[in-house]
């Protein structure tokens, strides 16, 4: 007689198909301590080599703005359209994000040149193991000592103690936040509202020194993706005025620089039904057990009630596993997802399981998170459309 298998359906997806960021050799982790390491600061290393050194080098990250979607608008983005075969030193290919792929976790990643598992802000919304509260890291919600949260020194401020000119030029509300304060400080804040004037303000700080190393934002690429979708005419409006900054940008370079375009994540449109948006606070199945439940719609952070772990893990991979990579948490840190190493003082902010869509589906909470539930455009997960970012390259 034969037994029926564990599984009724096909096996889960493996924990090791997902496709890791490229940590050490071509991520946003890596891009400040390359270009610092060519500006002679100390204990920085040329981890994505293809970049030469200068002495000027501005970062401009538009949020939101993936490598496939640049690619798919050409008509929209002319001019970076035209510097995409330049993207990482003339290779004409992207780098990679890091997981997840979400705004307070990539912006911590720049700045300190550290992926998440050291920097310590591995989602949207984490545990803090302290309280055992979800943790906000975007809105800093509720709010904890931002120093002992990230210890670590960012590149900026190491740049500035080199005798680098830094600063960063962004929208005068960010100036004061404790995601500024422990990803993106060091050197000189200077806060301007229009995009054009923080263009003309970049170029004039990049020009301050005989090494600089400027960073400068821009965030309504990704704004109009969560409100109206990647392909809304709102979306397109904003990626063709971006497009015009970064030649406002560019053809302002002081001599002896180099602009980099980047981004912090890609983004993906998911259509409003029961089969790409799996509501968690109807699904007696998936909440069975949990605690907590972290992160995003597509990169979710599940925290188990003592005792329950194994059986979270079990019921996620048999209900989710055919659309998501699901791991426990040290399958996640062994697969490398979080970075080659995950400090003591992060590793239980991950989650007891850790769910990463690979299909164009979202677990959604429409009850605990009824705006992030309502988005069009959602990102976070290791796909290629919301991992891979331009990495776009002007020298003068």
């Amino acid at each position: 007689m034969s037994h029926p298998t564990t599984w009724d359906h096909p096996e889960p997806l493996a924990v090791s198909s997902a496709p890791v960021p490229h940590y050490g050799t071509g991520s946003l982790a890596d891009l400040l301590p390359t270009l610092a390491a060519g500006m002679d600061v100390p204990d920085m290393s040329r981890a994505i080599p293809e970049l030469e050194p200068a002495d000027r080098n501005c970062v401009f990250l538009i949020d939101g703005l993936g490598w496939e979607q640049l690619r798919d608008h050409p008509d929209e983005a002319p001019f970076m359209s035209s510097l995409m075969s330049s993207s990482r030193g003339g290779t004409g290919r992207p780098i990679t994000t890091g997981y997840p792929a979400t705004t307070a976790t990539s912006l911590a990643s720049v700045g300190t040149g550290l992926p998440p598992g050291a920097h310590g802000l591995p989602g949207y919304t984490v545990r803090d193991p302290a309280t055992g509260q979800l943790m906000n890291q975007l809105r800093w919600q509720p709010w904890t000592d931002p120093r002992a949260w990230q210890p670590y020194p960012t590149v900026f401020q190491l740049a500035d103690r080199a005798g680098v000119h830094t600063a960063q030029v962004s929208s005068p509300t960010f100036e004061n936040t404790p995601l500024t304060k422990i990803a993106l400080s060091g050197g000189t804040f200077r806060g301007k509202l229009t995009g054009e004037d923080r263009m003309d303000l970049a170029a004039e700080q990049l020009a301050a020194g005989d090494r600089s190393l400027v960073y400068t934002y821009y965030a309504e690429v990704d704004g109009k993706g969560h409100r109206f979708g990647v392909d809304s005419d709102a979306w397109r409006g904003q990626l063709m005025y971006v497009d015009r900054l970064v030649q406002r940008l560019a053809e302002q370079l002081p001599p002896r620089a180099a602009l980099y375009v980047t981004a912090d994540h890609g983004m993906i449109d998911i259509p409003f039904d029961e089969q790409h948006r799996i509501d968690f606070d109807e699904d007696w199945e998936l909440r069975a057990g949990v605690a907590l439940l972290g992160g995003e719609g597509r990169a979710r952070h599940v925290y188990a009630v003592p005792g329950a772990e194994a059986d979270v893990l079990t019921c996620w991979r048999e209900v989710l596993g055919e659309q998501f990579w699901v791991a426990s948490r040290e399958e996640a840190i062994a697969a490398g997802w979080f970075g080659p190493t995950v400090d003591e003082r992060v590793y239980a902010r991950i989650g007891d399981v850790v769910a990463a869509a690979r299909d164009d589906v979202l677990i959604v909470a429409s009850e605990r998170e009824p705006r992030e539930s309502a988005m069009v455009g959602n990102h976070g997960s290791m796909t290629p459309a919301e991992q891979l970012v331009p990495l776009l390259q002007v020298r003068s």
